[in-house]
């Protein structure tokens, strides 16, 4: 039986005071109140700093019932060095550690840019960290289409790693929707449908986007069919500005029930479930 876990891209937004988190609530206690809602999530952060192993284990003790997805370090997918992408992807590894001790890590995100093309040597760069961060729980989530194919694939399934699955407007530049389990896991990741601020607008406009019931329910298909050939399903939104995001995660798990499927909850809803 497969495993869905539903939450969020991120958790520490300030504009979630009030809408999600309760009036008052400190920056230093936004993880806690989120991990009362949802049983995983994504952390961003990681993207734009290195994260430190004291932090990751911090915030293992601060929610010790929540489980992680972390965003690969901008110098292993965006800003490559080829002379030092092999010490950075030692530190980012390192950093791993608390998480894994603890085995509360799910994933770890390498998600490459459109300007990441199919040629041979970001394919051999691919190849080469792939091996340098093996056995990691691996996601690789492709922004340009041309990777979309069955030679990439099968490449994937070979070293046991994650195609990670979009949810974007379908417009020129964009990848194509594809659900395909490469891996025991599966990745979804939902950032909005919003056509005409995608491109040349800042991120607060890109993912400003509340999926409406019908489209909930039509991604509602999409997570169940990757249950066939996975054993734990990642969802997670991204469309975070005013807390959609929650909004949506909340429905969309409820949607879920109300199918007949079950995914799993945070600690404290599965105690008032119980009762």
């Amino acid at each position: 039986m497969s495993t869905i876990l539903i939450g969020t891209s991120g958790y520490s937004y300030t504009e979630w005071v009030g809408p999600v988190y309760p009036k008052g609530t400190k920056s230093e206690e936004f993880l806690f109140s989120y991990a009362q809602m949802f049983p995983t999530v994504e952390l961003n952060f990681s993207y734009y700093r290195m994260p430190e192993a004291a932090q990751l284990a911090l915030m293992h003790q601060t929610a010790p019932s929540l489980r992680f997805s972390i965003k690969a370090h901008q110098s292993l997918t965006h800003v490559i060095d080829a002379r030092q992408w092999r010490e950075q992807a030692t530190l980012f590894r390192r950093s791993l550690e608390p998480l894994l001790s603890h085995k509360v890590l799910d994933a770890v995100l390498l998600q490459f840019p459109s300007s990441f093309h199919y040629e041979v040597d970001q394919r051999k760069y691919l190849d080469s960290l792939l091996r340098v961060l093996s056995p990691l729980p691996l996601a690789v989530e492709f922004r340009n289409s041309r990777w979309y194919n069955n030679r990439t694939l099968d490449s994937l399934r070979e070293r046991r790693v994650c195609f990670v699955s979009l949810d974007l407007p379908q417009i020129q530049g964009n990848p194509p929707v594809m659900d395909v389990p490469t891996s025991s896991l599966a990745y979804l990741r939902l950032h909005g449908r919003n056509k005409e601020t995608w491109w040349g607008s800042d991120a607060a406009s890109r993912y400003d986007y509340l999926y409406s019931d019908s489209e909930l329910k039509a991604l509602l298909e999409r997570v169940l069919s990757l249950t066939v050939g996975s054993q734990t399903i990642l969802v997670y939104f991204n469309n975070h500005r005013r807390g959609q995001a929650v909004a949506n995660a909340k429905h969309l798990r409820e949607l879920l029930a109300a199918s007949g499927g079950e995914a799993c909850m945070s600690q404290k809803q599965a105690l008032s479930t119980s009762t």
